[in-house]
């Protein structure tokens, strides 16, 4: 005799959850009990079309933690009858995804039951055991619902992510928060009731502004807020208990993951959009966060260049000594010539001209290839390389009237090409007029075409 469903597989809504944490307790059984996530699952909205067609492709979920990755997929298996097996990926291999594997397979062929896997954190997966996953996908033996932080383009391999459709969710917004914790104090059967512990208006949105979007963080903080409160022989939860279950909030930031490069990213983008508050702000969240100054710093000796310039060549300068100070002087006060240059660069004058030049010299270069050196420009340190017109004919700046001369330092076929356009900007509004009377002595017109010989 074949071993029954029920013998083997256990529902995860059967076990005893008394002893479980109030944020497990609390899951939602059905779709409808789910709060925020409107987009994804709000009436006529795209999950939901597919729940009541009773259609569950496979899946992966992007999104905070918190969110609620994990209670959607419980609720989708269970809407759609099917068993739920749960893997982590990062306490799980390959053995483990066989065993799942063979459990499916029997549910198949004696129960016709369908099986929905959950891989939480799938992006811990190497390529390795997301290719043992894939042709259990693709023939249908399980459905796949993969949760994930971290951007799936990345860290999920491009033949699993074409089996599945990808859902991004948002971080829960205070007003999906504020619910979650009144049915926490509420409830008497999976929640606080019992306790009769109260609370106002204001000391629920100061826990669900303290969660960042995060369920789990706000039911973990009333639920250690209401044991003290219990302790203390208190009805109302106050704000000092609520700071004293939060304690120090740790703020999200992943150094391997896309938070870091969301964070660096606004950190740049605020200080090439001359917003010095703003990357003060953004350098203190990244230093906070234990990222390493040393990354910062180079990232600000790249913006020196790439989007000031010579619109003031002391960007440069400065960005550089931070980096030397801050070996120099290291942690905690390093953080002051890194603020320094952060705020400098802020408020420098901004020009892309020497990131577009070089861009656009590096086009003509891939374009026309190794161009032949003049000969009047090349280097002539033996006899055979004169007697050969290496040099001939080169004319030296410092021996003319304000050490310049018109002459031709490109090969023939880029004459007349502009690479370097300077902006109105700080110090390149100077030089833009310099260059403009050079240019003119030399017959050049601005974005002249090189084949253009007129």
């Amino acid at each position: 005799m074949p071993p029954t469903t029920s013998d083997l597989f256990a529902s995860t809504a059967s076990r005893d959850t008394s002893l479980s944490p109030l944020a497990e307790r609390l899951r939602p059984n059905s779709i409808d009990e789910i709060v925020g996530q409107e987009r994804l699952i709000g009436s006529g909205r795209a999950l939901r079309r597919l729940l009541e067609r009773q259609e569950l492709p496979s899946l992966i979920l992007w999104g905070p933690p918190g969110c609620g990755k994990t209670t959607l997929a419980r609720v989708l298996a269970k809407h759609i009858n099917a068993e739920l097996e749960s893997l982590s990926a990062v306490m799980s291999g390959v053995k483990e995804l066989r065993a799942v594997v063979e459990r499916a397979t029997e549910r198949r062929q004696y129960h016709r039951l369908r099986t929905v896997l959950f891989v939480d954190e799938i992006h811990r997966f190497n390529k390795a055991q997301q290719d043992a996953l894939l042709p259990h996908v693709e023939l249908g033996l399980v459905t796949l619902i993969g949760a994930t932080t971290e951007n799936p383009s990345f860290e999920v391999i491009a033949a699993l992510l074409s089996r599945c459709k990808v859902f991004v969710l948002e971080p829960l917004a205070q007003d999906d928060i504020i619910p979650l914790l009144v049915r926490a104090l509420t409830d008497f059967e999976r929640g606080l009731g019992k306790h009769n512990i109260s609370a106002s208006q204001d000391i629920l949105e100061l826990i669900a502004q303290g969660a960042d979007g995060d369920a789990r963080r706000a039911l973990n903080t009333i639920e250690v807020a209401v044991d003290l409160a219990v302790q203390a022989k208190v009805t109302t939860l106050t704000t000092e208990l609520i700071e004293e279950a939060a304690q120090q909030k740790t703020i999200l930031y992943d150094k391997a993951g896309e938070q870091h490069y969301n964070v660096v990213s606004a950190f740049i983008k605020s200080m090439r959009g001359s917003d010095p508050d703003a990357a003060v702000y953004w350098l203190t969240r990244m230093l906070e966060a234990n990222e390493d100054p040393r990354f910062i710093l180079r990232r600000m000796v790249i913006l020196a260049s790439e989007d000031i310039g010579n619109a003031d060549p002391m960007a440069l300068n400065v960005a550089v000594n931070a980096l030397q100070a801050f070996e120099f002087i290291g942690l905690p006060e390093g953080v002051l010539p890194m603020t320094q240059a952060a705020t400098y660069l802020a408020c420098a004058p901004k020009s892309n001209a020497v990131i577009a030049a070089y861009g656009s010299a590096k086009a003509d270069v891939q374009k026309h290839g190794a161009l032949t050196v003049p000969l009047k420009l090349r280097n002539a340190p033996t006899k055979l390389m004169k007697n050969i017109g290496y040099g001939d004919g080169y004319k030296y700046p410092h021996a003319f009237d304000g050490n310049y001369v018109k002459e031709e330092y490109l090969p023939e076929e880029l004459v007349g090409q502009i690479y370097y356009k300077p902006s109105n900007q700080g110090l390149e509004r100077d030089i833009n007029k310099r260059l403009e009377q050079l240019r003119n002595a030399r017959g050049y017109r601005k974005n002249r075409n090189p084949k253009d010989k007129s």
